[in-house]
């Protein structure tokens, strides 16, 4: 009996033998999550979290294959039983772009089922870019203006409106919970790993917010070996053409400091930020003081294999000067009453800011290889008006959503979630109030050989201040309704040779109106602005049919993209001018009734307008060296068509140019390009950026409203500025040993005169000296 056990075990023993092994990135010494590794006995395994393994074996000689993507292969040959360390070495200058915005999870940029845009760190570090509004205006297709931006002309300019672009943070909303917007200059540009920019609506994994695309950064994950990264520039602004736009007597100033590192342990990893920004302002009073702080702590855990838990954090505290209506056109660069705010009249205002979020987090792939992700955030906003403390303000957003993602071998990825999100707004200019957003997502991926496509269900319920219908979905034209709204997602991408991916998606989009855009009700100036509480969601879709080429050329790779485009929005709202005294007050010419006339004239927010966008956009970039000369570049060219469907002879009245349906504070022409050369320890780079004239804005800001004209001589400056203008930036670096690199950067290098939005002439040519060092 005993010779019978002893023989059992050593049978049990002999087919339970075990190779264990981590498997390391050779570049980074961070482990690799994902690898797959195979045997010549037909077992097949992957690597965890922490890059570890663990293969079953019958007998000696054994050969094991690891791969990866982006990595080269490696194979092993084993005669005995030894623990495995596997450093893969990355194809560096084949390594393909990979993004997470358009499912949720890592794919190839060519396989993506929409246009998607890569703006890599080096390009906003070389370019000494500040803040992020004035990075993706560097994108294909994309415009900024004044704390707007728009994608493909879904956007036009509402000072203070919610952005139709939903920014996202680590895969997290990043929009304030009061005015629903983004604050651009909140964002650590400095520990990013890359900027994607999703076109077209998005809103079936994303939510409210996403109606005109998705712009989403990442956080750089840190590497065992580590990274330290110290940033100083000090920038001047040059003398404008116009000596009557100069007021002052020593040209103004601006100065950046920003400080990066992070690194990763065994179990334990951290990255930390630290950035400080000053700016005197080329505008009479927009000034800008803000520091910033920021990073990540995350555990893996011993006890529990693959499970990571984290908290990332970010504070920043700022003091601006800020003014929308200048004093006239020979003085744009002054504010409407001076920059004196002790006088009455200057429609300068100074406010101090404070923006804090706080995000832990967990993320779990099971026995089963699924993953499990909780993302949570608060994001709390709190402005403060120096001159009026009753135009002050404070949002907290809570936020939290959680995610299931499987995958198979025969290609398909299901992926389903829900998400909650609440605001909290207390306020003297709104006043108080509170909304809940809840969402059940799902998403089916399958790829088959060359083809993949994807489909994707949301239903939304959004309710504010405890009262439903925001979301309601009526079936037809009878009165059967649901509480909650539906949104839908089609893709698909074709790859009809080995380099040519041909692609088509569809995809609709909602935006539930914020607390500023019901409930604002100030006045700057002689402008006036009233609140609409019966303000109705935004509803559109997006479809566009595209084909991207890859080019290579020995170590040099790029993609031609070109896609036709459609958009097309409903209820679309924007602050309409307009006589709003309410019926219960009886107009009067006397200045001390409350009914007097003038001051019932102003904006309020409408849903105005019905559009549509149409276009083509021919987009290229490309990386790599082309002998020893390295090249990187990205261009981009949009056609637009953006027309306004609504016919209300009323509404068409507010056009400055009634001869046109033209959506106001639209473009239809828009180009960018960007290249910057390497050779040895040099680079040389420059910028391009043009758009047609803006052909209608509101024709208040062309005219007078009860003797009173908003923006003096806009009219006038319109007429002899009635072409599109383009604007050139160039720059020189030069890199000592890799760890240290001088730059010298010209903005706006011909001087020229341009303006964004009515009002808003932009600045001068600039000179920045910068110093980067890697550590």
């Amino acid at each position: 009996m005993r010779l019978l056990i002893c023989f059992i075990c050593f049978q049990a023993a002999l087919f339970a033998q075990e190779i264990k092994g981590t498997v390391f990135d050779a570049s980074t010494a961070s482990p690799l999550s994902g690898v797959k590794i195979t045997g010549s006995e037909g077992q097949k395994v992957l690597s965890d979290i922490d890059g570890n393994f663990t293969l079953s074996y019958q007998q000696f000689p054994l050969q094991l294959v690891f791969q990866y993507e982006s990595f080269y292969p490696d194979t092993v040959s084993l005669t005995e039983i030894k623990t495995l360390t596997i450093s893969l070495n990355p194809k560096v200058l084949e390594k393909e772009t990979v993004v997470v915005t358009s499912a949720r999870r890592g794919q190839k940029v060519e396989e993506a089922p929409i246009s998607l845009e890569i703006l890599k760190p080096e390009l906003i570090n070389n370019k000494g870019i500040t803040d992020l509004e004035k990075a993706v205006d560097q994108s294909p297709g994309v415009y900024a203006m004044d704390g707007q931006v728009s994608i493909r002309g879904g956007s036009g300019f509402a000072y203070g409106a919610g952005s139709r672009v939903l920014l996202l943070w680590n895969g997290v909303p990043l929009l304030s919970g009061d005015a629903g917007d983004a604050k651009w200059n909140t964002v650590p540009l400095e520990s990013i790993a890359q900027v994607e920019i999703l076109k077209g609506a998005s809103s079936v994994l994303y939510g409210s917010g996403a109606l005109n695309g998705i712009i989403s950064l990442t956080e750089k994950e840190p590497t065992m070996k580590g990274e330290t990264r110290i940033k100083m520039q000090h920038g001047v602004y040059g003398d404008p053409k116009r000596a009557s736009l100069k007021y002052w007597n020593r040209n103004p100033t601006f100065q950046l400091l920003d400080f990066y590192t992070g690194k990763q342990f065994r179990r334990i990893g951290y990255t930390f930020s630290l950035a400080g920004f000053t700016d005197k302002g080329y505008r009479q009073g927009e000034t800008e003081q803000r520091v910033r702080t920021g990073g990540t702590l995350f555990f893996r855990f011993n006890k529990v294999k693959n499970l990571k838990a984290g908290i990332g954090y970010n504070f920043q505290i700022q003091k601006t000067g800020n003014f929308i209506i200048w004093q006239s056109d020979s003085l744009a660069y002054t504010p409407s009453g001076g920059a004196d705010t002790t006088i009455e009249g200057s429609t300068l205002t100074f406010n101090r800011g404070i923006r804090f979020s706080l995000d832990p987090y967990i993320r779990y792939i099971d026995a089963k290889r699924n993953l499990h992700a909780l993302k949570t955030r608060l994001y709390w906003v709190e402005n403060v008006n120096y001159n009026n403390l009753a135009q002050s303000s404070l949002s907290q957003v809570y936020y939290a959503d959680y995610q299931f993602q499987k995958k198979w071998d025969q290609g398909s990825v299901v992926t389903l979630g829900t998400s909650f999100t609440q605001n909290r707004v207390n306020s003297s200019l709104y006043g108080d109030h509170h909304s809940n957003n809840a969402a059940l997502y799902a998403q089916f991926e399958q790829k088959w050989k060359k083809l993949y496509v994807t489909s994707g269900l949301r239903l939304e319920y959004f309710e504010q201040d405890g009262k439903r219908g925001d979301s309601d979905y009526y079936f037809g034209k009878d009165s059967s309704k649901i509480p909650v709204f539906p949104v839908i997602r089609l893709g698909a991408n074709y790859e009809v040779f080995k380099y040519t991916h041909l692609r088509a998606s569809y995809g609709q989009g909602v935006r539930y109106p914020s607390v500023a855009e019901r409930y604002t009700q100030t006045s700057v100036g002689s402008l006036n602005i009233f609140p609409n509480p019966f303000l109705q969601r935004e509803v559109g879709w997006a479809a566009e049919i595209g084909i991207k080429q890859g080019v290579k050329i020995s170590n040099w790779k790029g993609f031609l993209d070109v896609a036709g485009f459609i958009n097309e929005y409903e209820n679309m709202m924007e602050f309409a001018f307009g006589f709003y005294l309410p019926d219960s007050i009886a107009p009067s010419i006397n200045p001390a009734s409350p009914g007097y006339i003038p001051k019932w004239f102003g904006f309020k927010a409408q849903n105005a307008e019905r559009a549509r966008i149409t276009g083509i956009e021919f987009s290229f970039n490309c990386e790599g060296k082309i002998g020893e000369v390295g090249l990187t570049a990205l261009l981009g060219y949009t056609y637009m068509n953006p027309v306004s469907l609504n016919t209300d002879s009323a509404y068409r009245a507010t056009f400055s140019d009634t001869t046109t349906n033209m959506l106001k504070y639209r473009f239809r022409h828009l180009a960018k390009a960007d290249i910057e050369a390497q050779w040895k320890n040099w680079s040389l780079g420059g910028s391009f950026r043009y758009n047609s004239y803006m052909q209608n804005i509101d024709v208040i800001f062309e005219t007078k409203s009860a003797g009173v004209e908003i923006l003096p001589g806009l009219k006038k400056y319109r007429l002899e500025h009635n072409k599109g203008v383009p604007v050139f930036d160039l720059r020189l670096g030069y890199e000592f040993k890799e760890t240290v690199r001088l730059g010298f950067i010209v903005n706006n290098l011909l001087n020229a005169e341009y303006m964004t939005r009515p009002g808003d002439i932009q600045a001068p040519r600039s000179f920045i000296t910068q110093l980067q060092v890697k550590l």
